[in-house]
Order: structure tokens, then sequence, then C-alpha cells
């Protein structure tokens, strides 16, 4: 396939360069040329705008940091795309952002396949990152030799707009489960255990997650280097947070997780790592959780 990929940040760096391994023909743009190096060095050709990626191929995938960047980046290659060829979006939409925008393309004889992709940047630099998949079958038929490339794991969730639903949720949960890592390794500190041990215990144990085997180690290192800003977290947790107004479910957790990482952001940013929102109760108790033996970036 002849695909295109823009947005080579955190995450759509290593799944355009997964397509490049896999032998793939890629053309790709950022707005931050560095960001491209190292994609050609490894055989991607290199756009000057999106635009020019849409005119060169058949296919193209986005991983874009918001709703509004995404419809921005659609205008830009819409014109320049082929009747009858694929938009890939890997990025987290809302499900009526998806439904609208595919809306867009379709008027212009483009389809729309959802792939947001959940998992975390190390997985995604393995090849191993999880794809959820919303759209027609035919579309995930046809790419799926390049979704598996990019993940060991393809979820075809239904039709457009089910993939955001279902990458919504699994966030919220990624973000409710960090918080009460937090607290669980705080109780353990401060009851006077090893954390490292205390770490390992609960990893080996029924009150184990992903997040406590994966983030809670940069925690305990003290980079929080999960490479996913308290910005990103709050979009994905106010989608979750409609999604229940809209079903009627009521998110009591996810509500109180909310209101903490605005806590976090205000306290340390928008930028910063999503993790740091253990910091807040490292810094109100005045203690931290450090422990010997953990990495600074997962890997």
């Amino acid at each position: 396939m002849n695909y295109g990929y823009i947005g080579l940040g955190n995450l759509g760096g290593h799944i355009a360069a997964s397509l490049i391994r896999a032998g793939h023909q890629v053309t790709v743009y950022d707005r931050d040329p560095s960001l491209a190096l190292r994609l050609s060095e490894m055989g991607a050709s290199v756009a000057a705008s999106a635009a020019e990626v849409a005119a060169a191929t058949d296919h193209v995938f986005t991983c874009l940091p918001s709703p509004a960047v995404s419809e921005l980046v659609l205008a830009e290659i819409l014109p320049r795309m082929k009747p009858g060829s694929t938009w890939i979006e890997n990025s987290t939409l809302g499900r009526d952002d998806i439904i609208r925008l595919g809306a867009v393309a379709e008027a212009a004889g483009v389809r729309l396949l959802e792939a947001p992709v959940t998992g975390g940047v190390h997985l995604a630099a393995r090849g191993e990152i999880t794809v959820l998949a919303g759209g027609d079958a035919d579309l995930v038929a046809l790419h799926r030799p390049a979704l598996e490339v990019i993940g060991n794991k393809l979820f075809h969730m239904g039709p457009l707009g089910s993939a955001a639903i279902i990458k919504v949720i699994t966030n919220m949960l990624a973000f409710i489960h960090l918080v009460a890592d937090g607290e669980a390794l705080m109780l353990a500190k401060r009851g006077g255990l090893d954390l490292k041990t205390a770490w390992e215990a609960i990893a080996a144990s029924s009150g184990s997650s992903f997040v406590h085997e994966t983030e809670g180690q940069l925690i305990l290192n003290g980079s929080y280097d999960i490479a996913f800003s308290m910005d990103l977290a709050l979009k994905d947790l106010g989608f979750a947070m409609g999604f229940g107004r809209e079903f009627g479910v009521p998110l009591d957790l996810a509500g109180m997780t909310n209101q903490t990482f605005i806590k976090g952001k205000a306290a340390y940013g928008g930028e910063a790592q999503s993790t740091q929102i253990v910091k807040l109760l490292e810094d109100a108790l005045g203690t931290d959780l450090r422990a010997e033996g953990f990495p600074a970036r997962l890997t």
C-alpha cells in the first residue's frame, strides 16, 4: 500500500515507523520537520504539507491532538485525496466528531475508517499496540495488513463511532486506575512498606492492573514520563462524562477522577505528564513515592 501519515508525535511517529518496517510505501508530514527526519532515514518520503501527502498517496493516516486539529487537516487533505481513498484516523475523537467528519469526507468521495489505538507509546514503538476499528467491514479488510503491523490486537467494534466509545471507556478506566494506584502506593509507603516489594506484590495480586504494571513504574522512578499530557487526559475524560449524560449512566468514579485531573492541571499545567496526577497526593502529604530499580521510560 501507498500510505500517507500526518502527525508524527509520540504515537504517530511509532505507528508510521511500523508501516515502513512492514514494507509499505509511506509519505509523512508533521508541522515539526524534525519529527520526520528519523522516518526519512527509515525510507519514508517527506512531504512539505498535509495536502502534498494526500496528493502523493492512496490512503492517509492521521494522528492528531484534538478534533479541531483533525477537522483542519481534513479540510486541507480532502481536495487532494483520490476518489475512493480512505482516511484512517488514529486520533481519539468524540463519536459525534467522527460521524460528522465521516460525512464530510464521504461527500468528497473519501471513506473514513476510525482506528484509535490504546496501550501506550511503548507498545506503539514495538508494533504491539491495540487497534480499535470503527467503520465498514470492507474497509477493515482492505487495511487489515496495515492495521495488524501497527498492533498485535485488532478489534472491529462496529460502524463509525463505535471505536470512539470503546476508546474513551478504556482511557476512562486507565485514569481511574492511575489515581487509585497512587493512593495504594501511598498507603504502602506511609504504612512502612518497601515500595519496590509492595509494587511487586500488587502486580502479582488480584488488585493489579495494566496501569499499575506500567505507569506505576514511572511514578516510582519519579520521571512520570508516559508521553501523555494532563490536557489529553481531560479531553478524554470530558468525552466520557458526555457519554455518561447521553446514555444515562452515573459515572461517579469518572466524575471524581475528572475533578482530580482539573486540580492536577491547575497545579502542574496542561502539558504536564498525566501520571503527575499522583504527585498531587505526594505534595499534599509531603511524601514521595520513589523506589530503586524502576525505569524512567517504558520500553
